[in-house]
């Protein structure tokens, strides 16, 4: 059994949350496993004009972190033989007549060149706008549903951005289809699916996928979504809304220690065969930077580690979620956005800013990790 540990013991990591706060977020909740045992802790408010601090075990919605728990479905139902890794997705979903060359596997490292349904941005500025998610228009539906064959369709109403196979770019269609699939291979909700895989065997019980319902279970902190409309600043609480317009690419709600407790079982193999978590561990060659693999992000830290990461954000929410390869040590956590004077773009920069924040704190090597407790015991 770890030992809890509190901000007491590990200033550092108080320090950093309570620095995230400054910077513009509404709240922090950060979970910490490694070879000093649990941390957790949070800063900043759960709401909008209160003082409670944000409930370490709170609930929030974790965006696209939820294509690793996709992903992870998925691949499960390769291991159990009821999906072919390199099919053509047209063979189980061939209602959508899709290109024949797309592949299973193209849709989890967003290979397949399908348009994304939230909106394209082109390296040369140009916009090609999907459903919204963002702005005035967003707010208006934010409790509209929107059935995944719609937000598929309107994918396939678009250009393709390259041939299938041949580049990489990131899709949230990927991630409907992916859902679709699994429903039609299996009978049951992809919700039932990753009862029966993942939240039933790693008791998960804080995790939720809410198809279209705007809840979010307590305890829970809030969101808020600030943006301008007829040269106004406008503050919208966010906590409530149907997240139904991302579908399986980004709907899931959790908790720190839930998204612990799942990133470090997959990559300890508890969830999937060595070979599939192998795959799911190998970046495409095409994905550049980005270094993206099935569903998982692969990350080098600056002492030359490697670790694996998929995080998520939208209007209000932000979730982090890190893992060495053997799972030994963790770092997961949720951001809240509040009334501070950004911007989308500034929103985006801050976030980027915090969580390569936590990760160097985490996930520093060991020899700078021993160069850091020389200089502070020296102090």
């Amino acid at each position: 059994m770890s030992l809890t540990l509190t901000g007491q013991d590990r200033p550092e990591l108080q320090k950093a949350i309570e620095e995230i706060v400054d910077s513009g977020f509404a709240g922090v909740q950060l979970r910490v496993h490694d070879e000093q045992g649990e941390w957790v802790g949070s800063a900043g408010v759960r709401k909008l004009g209160e003082n409670a601090k944000p409930p370490t075990d709170g609930h929030f919605r974790i965006g696209s972190t939820t294509k690793t728990f996709t992903a992870t479905v998925v691949l499960q139902l390769v291991a159990e033989g009821k999906i072919g890794l390199d099919s053509p997705a047209d063979d189980y979903l061939p209602r959508f007549g899709l290109d024949r060359r797309i592949t299973v596997r193209m849709l989890l490292q967003h290979t397949s060149g399908l348009f994304n349904h939230t909106g394209e941005y082109y390296e040369d500025g140009t916009v090609v706008p999907g459903i919204p998610w963002q702005g005035q228009e967003w707010v208006d539906n934010q409790f509209h549903t929107y059935p995944p064959e719609e937000l598929v369709r309107l994918a396939l109403s678009k250009s393709a951005r390259f041939e299938p196979g041949t580049d990489w770019s990131y899709s949230n269609t990927n991630y409907v289809l992916a859902k679709l699939l699994v429903e039609e291979v299996t009978g049951r909700s992809l919700a039932e699916e990753m009862r029966r895989l993942i939240l039933r065997p790693l008791g998960l019980s804080g995790t939720v996928v809410p198809g279209t319902s705007p809840e979010i279970p307590d305890p829970h902190t809030h969101g808020y979504y600030r943006y301008e409309h007829a040269g106004q600043w406008k503050v919208v609480d966010v906590t409530r809304f149907n997240v139904s317009w991302v579908s399986a690419a980004g709907d899931m709600i959790s908790t720190t220690e839930d998204l612990h407790t799942f990133i470090s079982a997959l990559m300890s193999g508890k969830l999937l065969p060595d070979s599939l978590l192998a795959e799911m561990r190998t970046p495409h060659p095409k994905s550049g930077d980005h270094r993206y693999g099935l569903g998982l992000f692969l990350q080098e830290t600056d002492g030359g580690g490697t670790i694996f990461h998929h995080n998520g954000g939208f209007a209000g929410w932000a979730a982090l979620m890190y893992s060495t390869p053997d799972g030994s040590k963790t770092l997961t956590a949720s951001l809240t956005t509040g009334d501070a004077e950004l911007d989308f773009a500034a929103t985006a920069a801050a976030f980027q800013k915090a969580h390569q924040r936590l990760v160097k704190e985490v996930f520093r090597s060991g020899q700078a990790e021993r160069a850091h407790e020389a200089a502070e015991s020296a102090q």
